[in-house]
């Protein structure tokens, strides 16, 4: 049983990180489930306080680490907020307009469009705001990656 249960889990975090580069998909809740199968399956026992803790902070990091890549890829490059909820709006409504390249083409649109109907942008400053879009959430994808390996190797850490 331990192999199914351990495929379970590893399961688990595989689609937290598919999420990386789906946003539709809740990569944290897919790790935080990892945790609780582990629980459910053996024991809560290995899981002190301290670490739901430090746990929760890489949560709170995780999304700090989202809102702030794409933020800071957008106003960069001299986006407004428009262009931010455009690369939003983008970032989750892509994969399905176009699979595949829709999660790289969605974000970079989304903050165009938005910063040439709202914010009446020229044509440079959309293209430009919408580069920085695809900066920040390319750098959100290996911030948030980073953090939520560092989750689970800590996880693992505890366990084994």
């Amino acid at each position: 049983m331990d192999y199914i249960y351990w495929t379970i889990i590893g399961v688990l975090f595989l689609i937290a990180y598919i999420g990386l580069v789906y946003p539709i998909i809740p990569s944290v809740l897919f790790i935080l489930a990892g945790f609780i199968a582990y629980g459910l399956f053996y024991q809560f026992t290995s899981f002190s306080i301290i670490f739901w803790v430090i746990q929760g902070m890489f949560v709170l990091l995780l999304f700090l680490a989202d809102y702030l890549a794409n933020l800071v890829g957008v106003k960069k490059y001299g986006g407004t907020k428009a262009g931010v909820w455009g690369s939003t709006i983008g970032l989750l409504a892509g994969p399905f307009v176009i699979p595949v390249l829709g999660i790289i083409i969605g974000p970079f649109l989304g903050a165009v469009i938005a910063e040439l109907l709202v914010s009446r942008a020229d044509w440079k400053t959309a293209l430009k705001v919408g580069m920085g879009s695809l900066i920040g959430f390319l750098s959100s994808v290996i911030t948030k990656g980073f953090i939520q390996t560092i989750m689970i190797i800590y996880f693992l850490f505890v366990v084994l």
